[in-house]
């Protein structure tokens, strides 16, 4: 079963963390299993960015991103090559590094 190495974010996960990853699942559902609260605004239906995530390392074993997320990931606050929408990005059989970028767009956050 891959890993999934999420790297330290100061507010959601500050010493980082190790977990498993069931093939087939989402990054963000992998996180918020283990307890690794990502935010998902729009309830992981492609419809936001605030899932939004790097992919530092094992990008290529994720499936494609489609047209709608891509269209969505040109919103995200301090998108780069390696960005993904975490409710998009399906784990395949590689271990996976994961970087929680420090801003989302989001202009209502429940946790004020």
């Amino acid at each position: 079963m891959p890993q999934i190495i999420i790297l330290p974010h100061e507010e959601i996960c500050p010493e980082g963390a190790v977990i498993q990853a069931e093939p087939g699942t989402t990054v963000c559902d992998a996180a918020l299993a283990n307890g690794i609260e990502i935010e998902h605004a729009c309830e992981k239906s492609c419809a936001c960015t605030t899932c939004h995530v790097y992919i530092r390392e094992g990008g290529a074993s994720l499936n494609p991103a489609e047209e709608l997320e891509e269209d969505m990931l040109d919103k995200a606050w301090g998108l780069e090559p390696d960005s993904r929408l975490s409710c998009q990005a399906v784990v395949g059989e590689t271990d996976l590094v994961v970087e929680i970028p420090k801003y989302t767009i989001n202009m209502v956050s429940e946790k004020h």
